[in-house]
């Protein structure tokens, strides 16, 4: 998994995120838990749906990109602009389907 800022500017900021499977079997739908730890907020949110609490993120499939063959990256990845004030340090954990994946 790997969580790149690609542009941040005064009170704003864009991500990609790319979620590849490590494993040897497909993944067929995956949700991506992670947080933000200085009051971060999506403001729009493409390839995927996502739900916000605080600085908690779950971002989940849509129906074309929620299969990731195994030593695949995700087709179609998830990406967002974002708000944020004071600073913008990036999330340091990530779970995908429930496991603590590694992050770069």
């Amino acid at each position: 998994m790997t969580y790149t800022v690609t542009n941040q500017w005064s009170g704003g900021f864009g991500a990609n995120i790319a979620i590849t499977n490590t494993g040897t079997t497909a993944i067929n739908g995956w949700s991506l838990q992670f947080t933000f730890a200085n009051g971060q907020k999506i403001t729009q949110l493409w390839n995927g749906n996502y739900t916000q609490n605080g600085g908690a993120v779950a971002i989940t499939n849509l129906s074309y990109n929620g299969s990731i063959p195994a030593g695949q990256t995700v087709s179609s990845p998830p990406g967002f602009n974002g708000s944020w004030s004071g600073s913008n340090p990036n999330p340091t954990s990530f779970t995908l389907n429930g496991a603590t994946c590694s992050s770069s």
